[in-house]
């Protein structure tokens, strides 16, 4: 996954430590209950490929972010922690 330009209302970026990659995310404002406990949508592309969004869900700190990669067999989120090399928040 890299930089992914079509963003919806962005409110930061970073940049992830392991690759270098740089991400923008964006608050999360889906009404689904079982997204709720992540605050943020991380923009990683593929939007409109096989049914793909184009983001995931996550929790962006200062050094670190949990994305939601995918799901287990109870329908449980499954976490990767990204850790960040830079993580700015763009000011209104």
């Amino acid at each position: 996954m890299a930089y992914y330009t079509y963003t919806k209302d962005p409110i930061g970026c970073f940049v992830e430590k392991e690759v270098g990659n740089y991400f923008e995310y964006s608050l999360n404002d889906d009404p689904m209950n079982w997204c709720e406990d992540f605050p943020h949508k991380v923009w990683v592309g593929g939007q409109g490929v096989a049914g793909m969004t184009g983001y995931r869900y996550a929790i962006v700190k200062k050094t670190v972010a949990y994305i939601a990669v995918d799901e287990d067999e109870f329908g449980l989120p499954v976490l990767e922690k990204w850790y960040l090399k830079k993580n700015t928040e763009y000011l209104n």
